[in-house]
């Protein structure tokens, strides 16, 4: 399939259509959103397998764990906020408790809203759908990711939120690169310090590893695309090896991805770790480049985390920072 300059929401439907091609239990769900999806071609092609619901969220998630009782498998979607938060009490009951097949697309998380408006803005979604038993929280960033993962989300027998950046174009992974839903993907080796990211916080993480070893310092980065279930391994051997770990997530702290990785090493291998994403603020509007320096999540402010990080493990070491200072 041909990516190159193609927005993730056309890819994603091209695939979706794909798979429902050999499947006939995949049925789409929208809530008024099925041109802001990327969807309607689908609706074309499977008329009697497409179901606009009108703005009525919470009724998408009835409808769609009723599709799923009946066997079929439901792909619904809307904006993160409305996909989430709006429908949370439903998905808690009606999907995550029933155990059901469905599977949840949020678009436009966190800063990617840009002009949508401060209530489109959400950065709690994946922290929220987190919290549920059961729930696979994953967020593809580009569309060689979704390719990979997308067909492992329609296999597994589990409820899915994807968090999805519809209007992406960026690849930030060569063409037939292969992930493993549930696995961290390891960007780049390094032994000083560890840069974990997701989503469109990929680019600045590789951008502040780059900054870092004109410093003198190897960064490793790895990309955790599935917030849950956490891969644990990697981050434990990340904290081993580098004594040091940044999180980068277009998220809030509170309980993302940043959350996940300190209940991580807090238990097993704690290590100096410092955050970047949003802290507790709502949205507002603004393009995403404006609101990643206002919220301080560039890729300098990136590898400053790291520095920081990595001054508290050699002084928690040696008793001094990397300055010398005691």
């Amino acid at each position: 399939m041909e990516l190159s300059g193609r927005e993730l929401r056309s890819v994603y439907t091209e695939k979706l259509m794909e798979i429902a091609e050999k499947d006939d239990r995949v049925v789409v769900l929208e809530a008024d959103l099925g041109k802001a999806s990327g969807t309607i071609p689908f609706k074309d092609k499977y008329p009697d397998r497409f179901i606009d619901v009108g703005v009525a969220e919470a009724n998408m998630i009835g409808v769609a764990s009723g599709l799923a009782v009946m066997g079929k498998i439901p792909f619904a979607h809307s904006f993160t906020p409305f996909a989430t938060r709006r429908a949370y009490d439903q998905i808690a009951i009606s999907v995550a408790y029933a155990r059901l097949n469905v599977k949840i697309g949020g678009t436009d998380p966190g800063v990617t809203a840009e002009l949508n408006g401060g209530t489109h803005m959400s950065f709690e979604d994946a922290g929220i759908v987190r919290n549920l038993p059961g729930m696979i929280v994953v967020e593809p960033a580009d569309s060689v990711q979704l390719l990979s993962l997308l067909p492992q989300i329609m296999e597994v027998d589990s409820p899915v939120y994807m968090r999805l950046d519809r209007k992406n174009t960026k690849l930030f992974f060569e063409p037939d690169t292969e992930f493993t839903l549930g696995k961290i993907h390891q960007i780049r080796d390094g032994s000083d310090v560890t840069i974990i990211c997701s989503g469109i916080m990929i680019q600045s993480s590789v951008e502040a590893a780059k900054i870092l070893e004109r410093e003198g310092v190897n960064a490793r980065v790895l990309n955790m695309h599935t917030l849950k279930p956490i891969d644990r391994e990697p981050i434990l051997k990340a904290a081993e090896e580098t004594g040091a770990i940044v999180t980068a997530e277009n998220h809030s702290i509170i309980n993302g991805w940043g959350s996940a990785v300190a209940e991580v090493i807090s238990e097993d291998c704690p290590v100096p770790l410092r955050r970047i994403g949003v802290r507790d603020h709502f949205g507002e509007v603004g393009m995403t480049d404006f609101l990643l320096k206002k919220y301080k999540m560039t890729a300098e402010d990136i590898a400053q985390a790291a520095r920081d990080a990595m001054a508290l493990k050699s002084k928690d070491a040696g008793g001094k920072d990397v300055q010398g200072n005691e």
